[in-house]
């Protein structure tokens, strides 16, 4: 498959090879940027990350919600947002019911700076080693190879505006960066009802690397405002913009609202990487459209990040 995208269920599929190998592709740029357009989610092949990473972060992290509650909340949520995250301690909406979902969240790794003060964001993470000694090392794996993945991915979009493909992170030695291994239950659907795995909702920073399992429940608004399904694709993650990025590139990129519904009897898990810069990272759409006369107000990452963060979950508040 090239860069030229190919449509499933209307979510485009993009070859990103020649992004992964180093190369400032402009095809698949352009591929992107298309993408991003509409619907902002994107299914990527030839993405780089190596099998064994997913399969072995996944066994992990079922691993990992099988466990007794009163383990797992031995490492309940701190107020860096590291840790068990349980069922219900999200709401994506004031008038939609909590999440049905529970997570698993963790940063960069502590020997690379996770305990620096310098945001809300920024901690400590918790590990159940003494339950699960080999989950740190395969977390890890997953979030430094996703990582490394959104670079690529950024560096593209960057290109298809004809940007510095480095603009996006050039502030990016510490970056606020989130990964969390995502559990939803089997839930039962009744007319009328407004209960999701998680409602639906826009990411709030730059960019979403998401490795789905074979379950299937996940849906994404596209521009028209019609709900589209993303099933599960062989070889392939989602990736989709942020709703800082969108204000970065003043609405060039667009952010989608998405949501899971998982009725499928069986149990869902997603491996999820967050992208964000630094926490000064100063957002300011004006620096790159100096022509445009509508731009949002600047803002630092962090400030926006804590802005978002406090309205989404109640431990926060």
């Amino acid at each position: 498959m090239g860069a030229a995208d190919s449509g499933v269920g209307h979510v485009p599929v993009i070859d990103i090879g020649p992004l992964v190998k180093g190369e400032l592709c402009q095809a698949t740029a352009r591929a992107l940027r298309r993408a991003s357009q509409n619907p902002g989610f994107i299914y990527v092949c030839n993405h780089g990350i190596a099998k064994s990473v997913i399969d072995d972060a996944r066994f992990s992290a079922l691993e990992f919600f099988s466990l007794p509650e009163t383990i797992k909340s031995e490492i309940s949520v701190s107020a860096h947002h590291r840790g068990w995250l349980a069922a219900g301690g999200a709401r994506m909406a004031d008038d939609v019911p909590a999440d049905l979902k529970e997570s698993f969240i963790w940063g960069r790794s502590d020997e690379l700076g996770a305990g620096a003060p310098d945001h809300s964001l920024r901690g400590p993470n918790q590990w159940p080693d003494q339950h699960l000694p080999e989950l740190r090392l395969r977390a890890n794996a997953w979030f430094e190879s996703a990582s490394q993945l959104a670079r690529c991915l950024l560096r593209g979009l960057a290109l298809s505006l004809h940007l510095d493909p480095d603009i996006f992170l050039l502030s990016s030695d510490r970056p606020l960066s989130r990964a969390s291994f995502v559990y939803y239950p089997p839930q039962k659907t009744v007319a009328g009802t407004q209960q999701f795995g998680v409602g639906p909702h826009t990411d709030f920073g730059m960019l979403t690397v998401l490795s789905q399992d074979d379950v299937g429940g996940l849906h994404v608004e596209n521009v028209d405002g019609q709900w589209i399904q993303a099933p599960p694709i062989k070889d392939t993650l989602i990736v989709n913009i942020g709703d800082l990025l969108t204000r970065w590139t003043h609405g060039e990129f667009h952010s989608a609202s998405h949501r899971v519904i998982n009725t499928s009897n069986q149990n869902r898990l997603s491996l999820v990487l967050a992208y964000d810069p630094n926490p000064e990272t100063n957002i300011d759409a004006k620096t790159l459209f100096p022509e445009a006369s509508d731009c949002a107000e600047p803002i630092t990452c962090g400030d926006y990040l804590d802005w978002r963060f406090s309205k989404a979950f109640a431990y926060r508040r």
